[in-house]
Parts: structure tokens; C-alpha cells; sequence
């Protein structure tokens, strides 16, 4: 669940793919990346951390080009090091690339053993880099060919743009798991994992690429091929549920609005007597809006957020989640005492996060507790970009709902029924749902023991 962003041609690329992954921030935060092309070459700036920590304004002034791609790392496949950041950019026969990637190959340990064992020195150990390999070996002569040929062999969920010496390639997975949009900023073609990044950095004529799309921007032409069509549509309902931004759109619908619809459709399959409907800050403000709204029970914003401190599910350790969690979030005792609360949250995925909100409200004051999750329990592990690769660290996959209600704490636990969580998006077929019900789009063969190989290559498998 990384972040891309990339513009063509535009005198202020490296700034304005700067704001682009400043405004993507939310998807990634353990690295940052920008590249430019300046006469036919590539320069990188890396650096572990925020956007903002890493592009003083020092060095993005040592980005002189007017093309560029820019990314913001999530890690699920490679672990969190300087030498997984991206854009990974090479030097290969076809000449120089660069490449963002947002999702997660189901087929990298495999795509791993056939490269090793063919000879090739990886640098890394994220699937991204194994693209590049396969790009680099492959007998086409263009780079633009090379590219689709290198993915032809990839299966799973990627969103990808690559830097090259004609521009820009964008390209999104047959299946759609990941979001990709383009637009145009000051007439010059730019892309973006979500719209509201576009929004930010002024855009206009935003589109969504459509699955199987291909987008080839160079300086004179944009042209789309659809390059593998046909496929059914996949595309990752948690993005509604947590990850996307309030303000983006995706296929048409509003990520505020379907998380609104969510808490109205859960205060009615779970309702319950309280005083006040809290939200855990900032994403499950949407939904307890919605649970409020339906409820009749009076909206307050009980928990006050430290917004110098990242969001906890997408850190990289155990440790790091519980730590932020502490420094996160304050209760506000005068609000919260001698009050029954429906404390609303997205999910719950491991659990010790929601174990010590509750535990704050209740030292705070709150007489009962009574949670409420706006998508039903994450029972699967995700192949596709999530960070759940084992399902032992899946707590509803180990416990019943009132085991999970004991362990956290509360008086009660509810979730949203996975077609109340449908129905409150569009009610249409075209998501994945595999981290609820294991129905997975992409056929996994042997996925499990492929992960395990990739995490014991990284160093954290135990």
C-alpha cells in the first residue's frame, strides 16, 4: 500500500512530485523517493522517513529535469531499509528506467529462485527490483515493449510507472487491486495512486486508469492501449474501509461518503444505549459521523490526536504500533467521564492497538465501552499489498468476537457484515474481499510458502 505519483514535462517536476507524495503520505511512511530525467538521464534522491523530513529544499533543488516520478513506501514485500526505498532506477541494455510500484506480486519468491538461479544479483529483496531483471532480460527491443513483457510474467497487484527516456509508462494490474489516476497539471501529463493527490497539486480532467490500462505519456502524446482486458474487476474495498484518503473518489464514489454509509449501516446492525459515539482518530471519523447520524446518539470528538505521530497499522513493527498508539492519542477526561461510549473504529487487525484505546477510555472515565468496527473481521491474509502475512497475527482468525471482546477490553463488539459493507460503497461485485471471506481473485498455488521464503530472505520470518 505504497503511494506513486509522476509528471511529464513540466519545468517544476521535481516540486510538484513532491506535493504529490506529500499529499500521499498517508500511504506510506517509512521511505521516500524521487527521480528525474534531464537529456535522456536519471537522478535519484532517497531517504528513509516522510516526505517532508526527507526533500529539504536543498535537495530537491538538486533534481533538475522535467520529468519525474516520486513514491512513499509501505513495505510488504522487502523489509524496511534504505535499499528498498524507491524509485529503484538501473542502467540496462535498452538504456537507463526508473520505477514506483504500489502492491505486491504473488509470484516474487518464484520470479526470485528463476532470476537467482539464471545468475542475477539482487540488490534488495522487494519485488520491484525482480520487474526491473525481468525487464532487462527480455529479448524485446524497446523499452516500452520490454516492460509489458517483463509483466507479463508478473501475477498479482501492481500499479507501476516507470521512467524512461521518452517520458512516462503507467500501468495498472489487470484486475485493478490498486488505484491509478491520471490528469494533467498546467497542460503536462501527471499520475497519482489517488485523486485527492491530483486535487492537491492542481489538476485537471482527472481520470481513473481502468484495469489491464496501459497510459504512455512522452512529450509530445499521451496514448492508452489496453493491454490485458477482459479480466473481472478486483479492486481492494479496504481502500474504501482504511487506507485512501476521506477526499479521493474511486470508480465514481466518494471515500467520506461510503465510510458515512458504513457507520449508518453498522449503528443499525449493531446498535447500542450510550451517551457518546466517539471516532478513533482520523480513520474511523467518517463512520461514527454515520453511527451518530443513525443512531441519534451525539457525535464528540472524545480522543484528541497528535498528528506528529504516524498511523500505527502501517508500522513496521509490533513495537513501533504499540509505542504510537501511547503518543497518538490523548483521551479527554471531562468528556468521557461517567459516559457510556460507542467507540467506532475501521477494523481491528491484531488487536493490541484497539485493546489499549479502550483501556484509555476506561482510565479516562468512560463508564462502558462499547466498540464498533466498520468492516467485518479480518479473518485472511492479504497477498495483494496488506501487511497481514501470517494469519496467526490475525486476531479474529484466533478468536471468537467474544474472545476479541474480552481481549480488548470492552463491553461489547460489533462488526459490519461483510454486505452491509458492499452495500454501503455501491453494492457491486467488482471488489476484493479476501482478507474477510479467503476468496482470492488471483489464484495463490503455492503463495503461502512463496511468502514465508520471501520473509526468512528479509530476516523476519521467526
Amino acid at each position: 500500500m505504497c503511494g506513486v505519483f509522476g509528471i511529464i514535462g513540466h519545468p517544476r517536476a521535481a516540486q510538484i512530485t513532491f506535493m504529490g507524495i506529500h499529499g500521499l503520505q498517508h500511504r506510506g511512511q517509512e521511505s521516500a523517493g524521487i527521480a528525474v530525467l534531464r537529456d535522456g538521464q536519471i537522478r535519484a534522491e532517497l531517504g528513509m522517513g516522510h516526505a517532508a523530513e526527507v526533500f529539504t529544499s536543498e535537495r530537491l533543488a538538486l533534481l533538475e529535469g522535467d520529468t519525474a516520478i516520486g513514491h512513499v513506501r509501505y513495505s510488504t514485500a522487502g523489509s524496511s531499509l534504505l535499499r528498498n526505498a524507491q524509485p529503484i532506477t538501473v542502467t540496462t541494455g535498452k538504456g537507463s528506467v526508473g520505477v514506483v510500484h504500489n502492491g505486491n506480486l504473488v509470484n516474487a519468491a518464484e520470479l526470485r529462485r528463476r532470476l537467482v538461479d539464471a545468475g542475477a544479483i539482487l540488490q534488495g529483496n522487494s519485488d520491484t527490483e525482480m520487474i526491473l531483471h525481468l525487464l532487462a532480460r527480455s529479448p524485446c527491443l524497446t523499452m516500452g515493449d520490454a516492460i509489458l513483457d517483463a509483466l507479463a510474467q508478473a501475477r498479482g497487484a501492481y500499479c507501476l510507472l516507470f521512467l524512461y527516456d521518452k517520458g512516462i509508462l503507467a500501468v495498472r494490474d489487470p484486475q485493478g487491486f490498486r488505484p491509478l489516476f491520471f490528469g494533467s497539471v498546467d497542460g503536462k501529463a501527471c499520475f497519482a495512486s489517488e485523486s485527492a493527490a491530483l486535487d492537491l497539486v492542481g489538476a485537471t480532467g482527472i481520470q481513473e486508469m481502468e484495469p489491464g490500462e496501459v497510459v504512455i505519456a512522452t512529450p509530445g502524446s499521451v496514448e492508452s492501449i489496453q493491454w490485458r482486458p477482459g479480466e473481472p474487476k478486483r479492486f481492494c474495498i479496504f481502500e474504501f474501509v482504511y487506507f485512501a484518503r476521506p477526499d479521493s473518489v474511486f470508480g465514481g464514489i466518494s471515500v467520506a461518503q461510503a465510510c458515512h454509509r458504513m457507520g449508518e449501516t453498522l449503528a443499525r446492525e449493531w446498535p447500542a444505549a450510550a451517551d457518546l459515539v466517539v471516532p478513533v482518530p482520523d480513520s474511523g471519523i467518517f463512520a461514527a459521523m454515520g453511527y451518530s447520524h443513525a443512531s441519534g446518539i451525539p457525535y464528540m470528538p472524545a480522543l484528541i490526536r497528535s498528528h506528529y505521530v504516524g498511523r500505527t497499522f502501517i508500522q513496521p513493527s509490533q513495537h513501533k504500533r504499540s509505542s504510537s498508539v501511547r503518543l497518538k492519542l490523548a483521551p479527554v477526561r471531562s468528556l468521557l467521564e461517567g459516559k457510556d461510549v460507542v467507540l467506532v473504529d475501521d477494523s481491528i487487525v491484531r488487536g493490541t492497538t484497539m485493546q489499549q484505546i479502550v483501556g484509555l477510555l476506561k482510565h479516562a472515565g468512560a463508564r462502558t465501552v462499547h466498540v464498533r468496527i466498520s468492516c467485518p473481521p479480518t479473518k485472511h491474509s492479504c497477498y495483494y499489498g496488506i501487511d497481514t502475512p501470517d494469519p496467526k497475527e490475525l486476531i479474529a482468525n484466533n478468536m471468537t468476537i467474544d474472545r476479541i471482546r474480552d481481549f480488548i477490553g470492552a463491553d461489547s463488539l460489533g462488526y459490519l457484515s461483510k454486505r452491509g459493507m458492499i452495500d454501503a460503497v455501491d453494492g457491486g461485485s467488482w471488489f476484493c474481499t479476501a482478507c474477510w471471506d479467503g476468496d482470492y481473485p488471483v489464484p495463490l498455488e503455492d503463495t503461502r510458502q512463496q511468502q514465508l521464503f520471501a520473509l526468512k530472505s528479509e530476516g523476519r520470518h521467526e
